[in-house]
């Protein structure tokens, strides 16, 4: 690539700063990468520093390799065309593999949809400063930053006072367990959907979904262990 320059007749100066400018764009991808791995990292999330910087130099890396190799290839001739953002499109495609791994599903819940989206920013901000628009991948960084530290702080705010609960609770058929659970939901701010009911041995095991205050929530089962018609319960 150096030679190839200096023959288009570039100084030997000018493509020494060229390949300084790459360096530091991969410096540049590694540092604002890193700090939102760093915020990853603290928080023991699964893509952590070392996942988000790889990702966000091997973009920068990608995008620049595209753009060089296109300019290798107008120096060809006439009739060749390269299309200089033909090898790094297929960084989205690539990421989206990574992301579909971080996200897993089991009993009803999705967790790691934060983590992956994360991913996909990241590739963005590699992308950004792969293509030279550092402005934009240092703003893109500090609103992530401030989505993932601030943010947080105020749906643990939300959570707290509007809580999401799954119960799964076994009860006595002969009694009237269900009917007191029932009852117990209108007396708070709690809003109940039944979503499974099934006969299990000699009980009825009935799975509901549950949302309100989290106060409420402790008022509940502290009710459903002290109901003798409340053979077990679980809560996920």
């Amino acid at each position: 690539m150096e030679h190839f320059l200096i023959s288009l007749g570039l100084p030997a100066s000018l493509v020494s700063a060229l390949k300084l400018a790459t360096l530091g764009r991969l410096v540049l991808a590694g540092f604002l990468g890193g700090c939102i791995g760093l915020e990853r990292e603290l928080k023991a999330k699964p893509a952590g520093l070392r996942t988000t910087l790889l990702i966000c130099v091997g973009a920068a890396m990608f995008t620049q390799l595209s753009l060089q190799i296109a300019l290798l290839a107008s120096g060809v001739g006439e009739g060749f065309r390269a299309d200089p953002a033909r090898l790094a499109a297929q960084i989205i495609p690539g990421i989206g593999f990574i992301g579909a791994g971080a996200i897993l599903h089991g009993k009803g819940r999705v967790t790691g949809l934060t983590t992956a989206a994360t991913l996909w920013v990241v590739t963005a901000i590699g992308i950004a400063v792969g293509a030279g628009a550092y402005v934009e991948a240092i703003g893109t960084t500090v609103m992530v930053l401030g989505t993932l530290l601030l943010l947080a702080r105020w749906e643990r705010i939300i959570n707290h006072r509007m809580s999401h609960r799954r119960y799964t609770a076994a009860v006595d058929p002969s009694s009237e367990a269900f009917e007191r659970l029932l009852e117990r939901f209108k007396h708070g701010k709690l809003q109940v959907k039944v979503e499974r009911v099934e006969k299990a041995g000699g009980h009825v095991e009935v799975t509901f979904r549950v949302m309100g205050p989290m106060d409420d929530h402790d008022h509940l089962m502290k009710h459903m262990i002290h109901d003798e018609g409340v053979h077990r319960f679980s809560r996920t």
